[in-house]
C-alpha cells in the first residue's frame, strides 16, 4: 500500500513537470517563431507568389517590382531619413549631393508626422515668397503628402530652373492655409553674411562683429575664418553667430566651425550606434584663436543638424571653461541622426540611419535639440521682418506702405544678444579666461564628409 502510494505520488510530479516544461518549450518556440528568419521568410515568398497568381493587373507583379516595393516599405517604417533607393533613385542623390540642382530652396523634414519647413534658404524662391520654418507643406502639385515620403517629396520639389511647382501651405501658430506658386531656380546661396546680406562684415557699435551662417557647405570654414579675421582687423571684441534657420549641412565644416573657439584636442562631438564602426569622436585640430571672444549664438526652431552640433559643443565647452559662449533664442529643430549610404549589388541602395550625434556631455540631439541658456521667442511676424530686412532685396521685394514698417522693425532676439556682449565685453577685459585644467591629447582623427 505504501510503495504504490509512493508510486502514485512520483507520478503525479513527473506529469506536473512533464507539462511545465511543455508549456515552457512551446512558449520558447513561439517566441523564437516571431523573429525566426526562416518562418518569416517562408511568409514572405508565401505572399509574393499568391500576388503573382492572383492580382488582378499582371504588369504590377514582377519580381523586382515586387521585391523593391517590399524594401521600400521595410525602410520607411523605421524613421524619416532611412529608405531603399533604386537605381535611378540612387543617381539621383550622387548627383544632389555635388550641388547642382534646380528647386525652390527650402530644407524640409517630417515632424510629428508632417511634412515640416526646417528653413526656407536666403535669396530662393521660397524665402522670397514668404514660407517660414515650422509651415507644413500639406500638398505638391495637387498632391496630398500625408502618406509621402521624404525623399519623394523632395523629389517632387526639385526640378529644372525655370520650372513652377504648386504647394499647400498650412502654418500651425494661425491655423491658416495658402496656395503657392514657385518657379525653381539653381540654388547656389553664400553661406557665410554679414549683417546686411552681404560679406563686407562692419563693426557694430562696441566694437561687436556679426557672422551669418546660412548653411555647412564645402567653404563655410574658410568663410567663416576669412570674416573672423576682417572683424579682428578692425578691432572686434565680442561677437554675434547667428545661426537661425541654418538647416545643416556638412559635419566637417561644423567641426572646424568650432575649432575656432576651441583649444586643440578638445571634443566636438561623438557619434553612437549599435555596430562599433558607427561610434567615432571628433576633436578640434587647431589651436583656438578665439577662445577668450566673447560670444552670443542666436538659434531657432530653424537651427538643425550642423547648427545644432555647433551649439551643443560650444554650450558644453562653455560649462567646462573652454570657451565664452552664451546660446540665446529658441529651442532647435532636433535633427541628430548620421544616414550611411550602403550600395547593394544591383545598382541600388540603402540610406540607413546608423548613429546618433552626442554633444561633448553626452546630451543627444535627435528629436530633442539644443536648449539655449536664455530663452528669446519671436512671433511669425517679427522672424519675417528680420529675415526680409537681411535678405538682399527684401525691403525691395515690399509694397511701399510695408517697406517703413519692416525697416522700424526690431530684432529681438539680436538686440537682446548685443545688450548681452556689452556686459559680457566689460567683464572679460577684467577676468582673463584661465588655462583649462587638463590638456587633452589629440587622437588622429579622418574628417567625414557627412551630412548630419
Amino acid at each position: 500500500m505504501k510503495r504504490r502510494l509512493l508510486y502514485g505520488i512520483l507520478f503525479a510530479v513527473l506529469a506536473a513537470n512533464l507539462l511545465v516544461g511543455t508549456q515552457l518549450f512551446l512558449r520558447v518556440s513561439q517566441a523564437g517563431e516571431t523573429d525566426d528568419p526562416y518562418s518569416n521568410l517562408k511568409l514572405f515568398t508565401t505572399v509574393m507568389e499568391r500576388i503573382r497568381s492572383e492580382y488582378v493587373d499582371s504588369s504590377k507583379i514582377s519580381y523586382k517590382e515586387l521585391v523593391h516595393a517590399a524594401l521600400k516599405g521595410m525602410l520607411n517604417t523605421l524613421d524619416p531619413h532611412s529608405e531603399f533607393m533604386d537605381q535611378t533613385k540612387y543617381q539621383d542623390l550622387k548627383h544632389d549631393t555635388s550641388g547642382e540642382f534646380g528647386g525652390v530652396g527650402i530644407v524640409v523634414s517630417m515632424k510629428d508626422e508632417f511634412l515640416t519647413v526646417v528653413s526656407p534658404m536666403e535669396d530662393t524662391p521660397g524665402f522670397k515668397a514668404g514660407i517660414l520654418t515650422g509651415d507644413r507643406i500639406i500638398k505638391i502639385e495637387g498632391r496630398a503628402t500625408d502618406h509621402i515620403s521624404l525623399q519623394d517629396a523632395v523629389k517632387l520639389l526639385r526640378g529644372e530652373p525655370g520650372t513652377d511647382v504648386n504647394l499647400s501651405i498650412l502654418r500651425p501658430s494661425n491655423g491658416q492655409m495658402k496656395d503657392y506658386k514657385l518657379t525653381r531656380a539653381a540654388i547656389k546661396v553664400d553661406t557665410v553674411k554679414d549683417l546686411s546680406g552681404h560679406r563686407q562684415f562692419p563693426l557694430g557699435d562696441n566694437h561687436v562683429g556679426y557672422v551669418r551662417l546660412t548653411q555647412f557647405g564645402e567653404r563655410t570654414s574658410d568663410e567663416f575664418s576669412s570674416a573672423l579675421k576682417t572683424l579682428k582687423e578692425k578691432g572686434m571684441k565680442s561677437l554675434v553667430l547667428d545661426l537661425r534657420g541654418n538647416p545643416g549641412g556638412l559635419l566637417d565644416q561644423a567641426v572646424e566651425v568650432c575649432e575656432r573657439f576651441l583649444p586643440r584636442g578638445e571634443l566636438v562631438v561623438t557619434t553612437e550606434g549599435r555596430e562599433e564602426k558607427a561610434k567615432s569622436e571628433y576633436r578640434a585640430r587647431g589651436g583656438d584663436k578665439y577662445g577668450s571672444l566673447p560670444v552670443v549664438i542666436l538659434v531657432n526652431g530653424g537651427s538643425a543638424s550642423a547648427s545644432e552640433i555647433v551649439s551643443g559643443c560650444l554650450q558644453d565647452s562653455t560649462a567646462r571653461g573652454l570657451c565664452r559662449v552664451i546660446i540665446l533664442g529658441e529651442q532647435t529643430f532636433g535633427k541628430g541622426s548620421v544616414q550611411s549610404i550602403l550600395q547593394l549589388q544591383d545598382g541600388s541602395a540603402l540610406r540607413l540611419t546608423t548613429a546618433k550625434y552626442y554633444t561633448p556631455s553626452h546630451k543627444v540631439i535627435h528629436e530633442r535639440g539644443i536648449t539655449p541658456d536664455i530663452v528669446v521667442p519671436m512671433t511669425d511676424e517679427e522672424e519675417q521682418n528680420a529675415y526680409l530686412k537681411r535678405a538682399p532685396g527684401g525691403l525691395e521685394s515690399l509694397p511701399a506702405k510695408d517697406r517703413e514698417r519692416v525697416m522700424n522693425a526690431r530684432d529681438v532676439q539680436l538686440d537682446r544678444a548685443l545688450d548681452l556682449l556689452k556686459g559680457l565685453t566689460a567683464y572679460s577685459s577684467s577676468n582673463p579666461l584661465p588655462e583649462p585644467v587638463t590638456k587633452s591629447t589629440t587622437p588622429k582623427v579622418v574628417r567625414k564628409k557627412e551630412q548630419p
